[in-house]
């Protein structure tokens, strides 16, 4: 099993390649020259930044400055550091509090952690149970969730019927009875 820690990371962001409606989502850590990347599904990203947003709203209000705010992280708008290779693809995502360093930590894992079985001698591979930790301060994590709710909300406009993704030519809406909008 292979974990990756980042406490501290210089960087934790999410990001995107390809047009709206082809988009490939990531998230991305950096420490100095280490940077792992990791593929994630859109929904994902959406669900992180809003349970982020909750931790920090619960535990740490005081702490969680918003970007550009006294004592907020500093707003991150770069690309993904090219170039990047998808190191593997998130299965579970975990989110806990850490009392102590007062961080928020977020688990990445391509595997489901309570379905591993440590004493096990199979072959897992090299793409089987890899794992990518991060810490980040709470103005960190209120960036980060920033960042990320922007990123889901730039995509297709959903239709106003059915909530679906437009595409720019419209599209075949089961609410209007299979006519396209």
């Amino acid at each position: 099993m292979t974990v990756q820690d980042f406490d501290p990371a210089d960087r934790f962001v999410a990001g995107t390649v390809g047009p709206a409606g082809q988009r490939a989502f990531y998230l991305q850590a950096s420490t100095g020259p280490l940077v792992v990347t990791v593929g994630v599904e859109k929904q994902q990203v959406s669900i992180l930044a809003d349970r982020v947003n909750d931790v920090l709203d619960q535990l740490a209000p005081a702490a969680a400055a918003e970007p550009g705010e006294p004592g907020g992280a500093p707003e991150d708008t770069d690309p993904l550091q090219t170039p990047f290779d998808e190191d593997w693809k998130v299965q579970t995502l975990s989110l806990a509090w850490d009392e102590d360093a007062q961080k928020l930590v977020i688990e990445c894992h391509d595997h489901d952690p309570d379905e591993v079985d440590e004493d096990a001698d199979d072959e897992v591979g090299p793409l089987g149970r890899n794992s990518l930790r991060v810490a980040l301060t709470p103005a960190e994590a209120r960036a980060f969730a920033r960042r990320s709710s922007a990123l889901v909300a730039a995509g297709r406009p959903p239709c106003p019927f059915c909530g679906n993704p437009l595409d720019p030519t419209g599209h075949i809406c089961p609410r209007a009875n299979g006519y396209k909008r």
